[in-house]
């Protein structure tokens, strides 16, 4: 709880990954992708309560395990490939005020994105709860350096390239002049519920932007994606290791 709002913590895990199947349970470093955030969440200072939305018994019975409840099964409707993400969101919100639960504040926390840690989403609770009301929504997002549309091209037929935004490659910016440009990350979002069902999206006019390091903005969504994301979490366990051995 942070100033008297109760915080839940979502982790949706739905079980028809297509890209890479049986991604929300492959293991990472020895524990299944969904769990990196159940205990990211349970480990925060602020989360009352983490809760899993999936279509899968199994899933629900391996997210337990790692401590999240699963007091609800999403129906089939909202887990295939072409179901809106925030129509599973309201499911689990309206689902557990039906039980009789409260919900102040939603912290949706995706399996794709196991680097976030307990840190970074009590960091940005604070800036979440010190916005409100003028923000009710605040998103995980990254800064872009070689993906600036300062440095892209556009590519004629002829294949001939020239600055995407116009001009000639020697007028193209230093790095350090251009200004910053952000991508959504996938590493956390937070919302208040009337946010959410006004806007149906945690993306809009109101919503703040919380920067996260380049490190951690990687999404498991594929293969090499998942190589990658395995490749960065076992260094730092090594270097974190290492450290509290000395």
């Amino acid at each position: 709880m942070i100033e008297g709002h109760h915080i839940l913590a979502l982790v949706p895990a739905r079980a028809g990954s297509k890209g890479l199947p049986g991604k929300n349970v492959r293991e990472l470093l020895g524990k299944p992708l969904l769990a990196w955030p159940i205990e990211a969440a349970r480990k925060s200072t602020y989360v009352d309560d983490v809760v899993i939305s999936t279509d899968s018994a199994d899933f629900a019975a391996l997210a337990e395990q790692h401590g999240a409840r699963a007091p609800f099964l999403r129906p089939a409707q909202l887990a295939t490939d072409t179901a809106s993400s925030i129509d599973a969101v309201l499911h689990a919100i309206d689902t557990l005020e039906e039980q009789g639960e409260t919900v102040d504040i939603l912290l949706l926390l995706e399996p794709t994105s196991p680097l976030t840690e307990a840190r970074d989403i009590d960091r940005a609770l604070e800036s979440f709860v010190k916005g409100l009301p003028d923000m009710d929504s605040l998103v995980g997002v990254a800064e872009v350096v070689t993906g600036n549309p300062a440095f892209l091209v556009r590519k004629a037929k002829d294949g001939a390239i020239k600055p995407y935004l116009g001009g000639s490659f020697g007028e193209l910016p230093r790095r350090q002049d251009i200004e910053p440009c952000y991508a959504l990350d996938g590493s956390l979002y937070i919302a208040t519920p009337a946010a959410l069902r006004r806007e149906r999206s945690f993306c809009h006019a109101r919503t703040a932007g919380f920067e996260m390091p380049a490190h951690k903005s990687f999404e498991v969504d594929g293969l090499v994606d998942f190589i990658c994301v395995e490749a960065i979490a076992g260094q730092l366990q090594a270097i974190f290791a290492e450290q509290a051995a000395d």
